[in-house]
């Protein structure tokens, strides 16, 4: 897992490193598709329950789940990206978003919060420690910056399989959760709206908008449980 985990930091790496005004959200999918064939690594993406492509893009008020294609970036966007890999049967999963150019002060602040806001999940992953405390966690820093946190689309635990039982709610949901042990690892990814966290699905089955057309970021790692600590797999 740490393995699949550096593939999907290297992934990160180069899509940062291509956002401009102008590219295509195609185009980053080419840039991650490189990756994973220098590094000999899967996609954990690509036909995912039919899904197109090795990442989603998912640019302003998208807020997960965005098919990248001929949509080309402006500058004053903000794009999320979000990237998988399989290295010897294990799954590595992370989402990252980026200003495009230079962007709004709203914009700016929503990137801060919601990056900030999984730091303070993943800081609860902790042996002995309840699940359901990331999401408190999560909740305490967006809500106090007056965003909000989504609902319907949540973490969830990983290892063989991208999506593994627990999930892991953004929010509180009212129970405590199950108890972590030393080797669980999760996938922590707050989706933050600047408005409500009201959501619907385009026709396309996938991407997943705002409501209100507000913007909306996703910030993601996989993290292991340990006894010194969370142990984030996704960063080179």
């Amino acid at each position: 897992m740490r393995k699949a985990g550096k593939v999907v930091a290297e992934m990160h790496e180069a899509t940062r490193a291509a956002i401009r005004p102008g590219v295509t959200t195609s185009y980053l999918n080419e840039v991650a598709a490189a990756v994973l064939d220098k590094r000999g690594a899967r996609s954990n993406f690509l036909n995912y329950h039919g899904f197109p492509s090795v990442i989603c893009t998912s640019p302003n008020d998208m807020i997960v789940h965005g098919i990248p294609g001929s949509y080309r970036l402006a500058e004053g966007d903000i794009i999320s990206i979000d990237c998988g890999a399989i290295v010897e049967g294990y799954h590595g999963d992370a989402a990252y978003t980026a200003g495009v150019g230079a962007i709004s002060d709203l914009a700016k602040k929503l990137l801060e919060v919601t990056e900030r806001s999984m730091w303070a999940g993943i800081d609860q992953l902790r042996v002995g420690n309840r699940l359901h405390e990331v999401g408190r966690a999560v909740q305490d820093v967006a809500e106090a910056a007056g965003f909000s946190v989504v609902r319907e689309y949540v973490g969830h635990a990983i290892g063989t399989a991208m999506h593994e039982s627990p999930q892991v709610p953004n929010y509180w949901p009212g129970t405590p959760g199950p108890t972590l042990k030393e080797g669980m690892v999760f996938a922590i990814e707050p989706m933050v709206n600047a408005g409500t966290y009201d959501t619907y699905v385009l026709e396309d089955g996938w991407g997943v908008m705002t409501q209100d057309g507000q913007l909306s970021a996703h910030f993601e790692h996989t993290i292991a449980v340990t006894d010194n600590g969370p142990e984030v797999f996704t960063l080179l």
